[in-house]
């Protein structure tokens, strides 16, 4: 009896060392996976940090610029030039309007062959007629 219980604990020590050397051999594994996947983590953290800095250095040099920009009155933004426009509209709409002098209209003489006169001879020439004449002759 003795030695079949001797003989029993010995394969029970050898199963329980051989499954403890798989657990420990797989938990090493699992170990260096985990390793491997932080490794991987941490890059791309540090690539997300990076990204993030630049955003925001470029959105303070975005910024610095539009306050320059403000202070030299470079541009206008579009609402801005708008509401300009809708000023001065309403402005001008608001005043009376002045009516147009009006010109006498003179019969011009075309020859019958042009049908387009140059501007220098589309106007008549017309001396003007002294306006005191006119009422002393009216009396």
């Amino acid at each position: 009896m003795k030695s079949a219980t001797k003989k029993l604990s010995t394969e029970i020590a050898e199963t329980l060392s051989d499954k403890i050397a798989a657990v420990s051999a797989g938990s090493k594994k699992i170990k260096k996976s985990i390793e491997r996947a932080a490794a991987k983590l941490a890059k791309k953290v540090a690539k997300f940090e990076k990204e993030t800095i630049k955003k925001k250095e470029k959105e303070a040099k975005n910024e610095a610029k539009k306050l320059k920009g403000n202070d030299k009155g470079k541009k206008e933004s579009k609402k801005e030039k708008a509401a300009k426009i809708a000023a001065l509209v309403a402005d001008a709409s608001s005043k009376t309007t002045v009516a147009a002098p009006t010109k006498p209209v003179v019969a011009k003489t075309v020859a019958a062959g042009k049908s387009a006169a140059p501007r220098a001879n589309a106007r008549p020439e017309t001396t003007p007629a002294p306006a005191a004449p006119e009422t002393q002759s009216a009396e």
